[in-house]
């Protein structure tokens, strides 16, 4: 199976160039060993998915483009569809489970698109009935190279910034996030050590990795941790680039997530959704399981109802 190239990547940034932001490095001298936090939280939609979205549009013919585009999301990949058919003038047809969070669905109709909730489980069937009734493309949210390569700009970034970096871990979900970010670091920097990381109660990626295998989980089992956008598997595309790049995985209670999102607001100052706050978790509670050196967590997006955060916030 073909990996996702530093080329590709490289490419994919001039494409997102001028609608993606460059987020900074944010140093964190509160932090135990040299830290710093890449919140992709100030992306125009809230979180990294702008990058591959944009990249995977803009890659379809015009057109193909203008009949329209799908995708199936619990949430951000939603708004950065959204948000790419907006810029690009194009009709988008965003398909989300019932329990996503109030306002990513809000965000996604107010950038025009038509948001059609569904049961959870059911996303992907009926985006593709859409597709065959609209001959619109579908734009999935991590098993498609033009999305891993759009997400992999983020690493392109964090060598360019900090050129002698250690270790950077990056939160895992269906891959297509650790796909790209490890695909560029490791092309870049080879010495660095790239993780994973996920919430213990969707934790299918270790024990996949542990196999060599991917494994299966249960929505139901998946849908227990209140990282709402950590909820999927890998793919047979995401999970060969995980096998081959990734140095290693940890996992996070719930407990450890909760507790992490305020300590991001109070001595970051940063937003983060509890997806978005696994990284630091990772490193505030497991350091020991990690390589030391020059760390960069990677902040994957802030797009948290506003009573979640509120209650979060709570000492």
């Amino acid at each position: 199976m073909n990996l996702v190239t530093v080329d590709d990547i490289t490419a994919a940034a001039g494409r997102i160039a001028g609608t993606a932001v460059r987020t900074p490095l944010v140093p964190c001298g509160w932090a135990d060993r040299p830290l710093w936090i890449k919140p992709e939280s100030l992306q125009p939609v809230g979180s990294f998915k702008i990058r591959g979205a944009f990249n995977a549009v803009a890659r379809i013919e015009d057109a193909q483009r203008a009949k329209g585009v799908v995708a199936y999301s619990s949430g951000n990949h939603a708004q950065a569809v959204a948000y790419a058919a907006k810029v690009f003038g194009v009709p988008a047809w965003i398909v989300v489970p019932e329990d996503t969070p109030k306002v990513k669905v809000a965000a996604t109709r107010a950038h025009g698109a038509e948001v059609v909730l569904v049961k959870p489980g059911q996303r992907e069937v009926v985006a593709e009935e859409i597709v065959a009734r609209e001959g619109a493309t579908l734009v999935p949210p991590f098993d498609h190279p033009d999305v891993i390569a759009g997400q992999g700009t983020i690493g392109l970034e964090i060598v360019a910034d900090l050129p002698d970096v250690d270790l950077v871990l990056v939160p895992v979900s269906g891959g297509g996030l650790m796909s790209g970010i490890a695909a560029a670091v490791k092309g870049l920097r080879p010495q660095a050590q790239v993780w994973a990381v996920e919430p213990a109660l969707a934790g299918d990626t270790a024990e996949g990795l542990a196999k060599g295998e991917r494994v299966s989980w249960s929505v139901e089992d998946r849908n227990r941790t209140i990282a709402d956008g950590l909820r999927s598997q890998p793919s047979e595309l995401t999970f060969a680039h995980l096998k081959s790049l990734v140095d290693g995985i940890i996992t996070v209670t719930e407990e450890e997530i909760r507790s992490t999102v305020p300590i991001l607001a109070r001595k970051a100052r940063l937003v983060a959704e509890p997806s978005g706050a696994v990284t630091t978790a990772g490193l505030l509670h497991h350091a020991d399981q990690l390589p030391k050196g020059k760390t960069v967590a990677v902040l994957s997006g802030g797009n948290v109802d506003p009573e979640v955060f509120a209650d979060l916030l709570k000492p």
